[in-house]
């Protein structure tokens, strides 16, 4: 968790930023539009403007996204925590999720990141960025697709 120059510009403003090829990330993607009723989040791809950035300032690699970011508050979290963050701010049993916090570094890390490096061949990659109708568009940052 830090602030970056570009989150601290994002201060009033909750973000995901997801990797936009893997099915893995779309799919979280797809969860937080369901169950996001207070449209607390918007996003953005990691191969966005506003992604590569954020990848940039955090020292995370460019091209290969092992990690969603989540921007609550300008605090940019990352892995477990990013999810974390995200499921701390929806309603209802939703909520419980975002225990996972508590984990030990020493077991939800390498966890996450194996994961994380396996996604592609546990879920599958597509080869374009979902193509958002009016209604997903509008939950979308500016330069965040």
């Amino acid at each position: 968790m830090r602030e970056s120059a570009v989150s601290s510009k994002l201060y009033d403003q909750n973000l995901i930023v997801f990797d936009g090829h893997c099915v893995l990330c779309s799919g979280f993607f797809r969860f937080m539009l369901r169950h996001d009723r207070s449209r607390c989040f918007l996003f953005a791809t990691a191969q966005s403007p506003l992604g590569q950035k954020l990848y940039q300032e955090l020292d995370l690699p460019t091209q290969d996204f092992e990690t969603n970011l989540v921007i609550v508050d300008g605090v940019v979290y990352q892995h477990l925590d990013a999810f974390a963050a995200a499921m701390r701010q929806l309603p209802g049993m939703w909520r419980l999720l975002s225990l996972c916090r508590f984990l030990p570094n020493a077991l939800k890390n390498p966890a996450y990141r194996l994961i994380a490096r396996n996604r592609y061949k546990l879920f599958g990659k597509s080869s374009t960025c979902l193509v958002p109708g009016p209604d997903i568009w509008a939950r979308f940052v500016s330069d965040g697709y």
